[in-house]
């Protein structure tokens, strides 16, 4: 959360990853940054130490949801 919010402040497009497990962290950080519009997509939980062809699956089945996150807020 603290990266994306940190890059969409330089006005760069940003969306940040969460797990399920760490969402509900997610929507404090944002509110308590004052980025609480910072777009955000779910991961399942846990993505790390998943394997790479899980984190491959992962990262497929969420491409167009981070695409389309970035063109909305390009």
């Amino acid at each position: 959360m603290r990266d994306g919010i940190n890059i969409a402040k330089l006005n760069i497009p940003a969306v940040a990853l969460v797990t399920e497990e760490f969402w509900p962290q997610g929507d404090f950080v944002s509110v308590s940054l004052g980025m609480p519009e910072i777009p955000r997509v779910k991961l399942p939980h846990p993505v790390a130490g998943s394997g790479t062809e899980n984190m491959r699956m992962i990262a497929k089945s969420v491409a167009t949801q981070v695409i389309a996150s970035l063109d909305t807020n390009a």
